[in-house]
């Protein structure tokens, strides 16, 4: 990389709030055993600045109380 391509790029990192949406993204993933690819694909982000990038459309976890039978639904605000 030379000096003025430097100059060009924009670094970001993840907030806290980002962070846990992509893991609750892979958590999901995991228990449901499906593809994570196109949650992340989705995921739309934008800068904060002072916080870094924040999802604007966090995943829905959608579980069942085995009791009850109620929806549950959670996402990372």
């Amino acid at each position: 990389m030379d000096k003025n391509t430097k100059k060009e790029l924009n670094f970001f990192h993840l907030s806290d709030q980002a962070l846990g949406a992509v893991m609750m993204a892979l958590q999901n993933s995991l228990l449901n055993q499906t593809d994570i690819v196109p949650v992340l694909k989705g995921l739309k982000f934008v800068n904060r600045p002072g916080d870094g990038l924040v999802v604007t459309n966090p995943p829905l976890i959608r579980t069942k109380d085995s009791e009850e039978k109620h929806d549950f639904e959670t996402s990372v605000q």
